[in-house]
């Protein structure tokens, strides 16, 4: 039971927008308290008791109390909250590596992620700094042929410019995995 309860559930804002993803649980506590409807399958928003009522469906996550078996929901729209969260992209090796697609930026190859460095444009030995702007992903061949030299000292170019990336709160969701449903398809297309 406490496994269905951290099934992920897709948050929207008012407006129909992904705002986050949360647990079962969570989901279950903003609707119960009037603070959010659940969405079914049709796109209609549903109170908690509404909610209630409807009958499981094959594939369903269940969650059985004392009087009735509910259904967990995949989609919760929240009744007042307007704003889209701003993304906060941390660097790691991680979202550098997705920023570029796993793709080597000198050659680029995708290999294996284990096969994939991150190299430093401007070398830390010539004062580069880790940011956005100074780290891309590089194949194991592409940064020992670099070495401790710049794109230009070694010959080599950059398929693209280092930026920091723009992601927005459905790619977020969507690089998260955290447990894609079919009935989350038509609120992550939009935004």
């Amino acid at each position: 039971m406490s496994d269905v309860l951290t099934t992920a559930v897709l948050v929207l804002n008012r407006h129909f927008q992904p705002v986050q993803v949360t647990s079962a649980r969570r989901a279950f506590s903003l609707l119960f308290r009037g603070a959010a409807w659940a969405i079914d399958e049709s796109g209609e928003s549903l109170d908690f008791w509404s909610w209630a009522r409807l009958p499981a469906r094959k594939g369903d996550d269940l969650v059985p109390t004392v009087s009735l078996v509910l259904r967990v929901p995949r989609v919760l729209r929240v009744a007042h909250y307007d704003r889209v969260p701003r993304t906060i992209i941390h660097l790691s090796h991680r979202n550098v590596m997705l920023r570029d697609q796993f793709q080597c930026q000198y050659c680029g190859r995708t290999p294996a992620p284990s096969e994939l460095n991150i190299d430093h444009v401007v070398p830390r030995s010539q004062g580069g700094e880790d940011s956005w702007e100074n780290l891309v992903t590089a194949c194991r061949p592409c940064n020992l042929k670099k070495g401790g030299r710049t794109p230009d000292q070694s010959g080599m170019h950059l398929i693209r410019p280092a930026a920091r990336p723009r992601w927005s709160i459905v790619r977020e969701i969507m690089l998260d995995g955290a447990g894609r449903y079919k009935e989350w398809e038509p609120f992550l297309k939009v935004g």
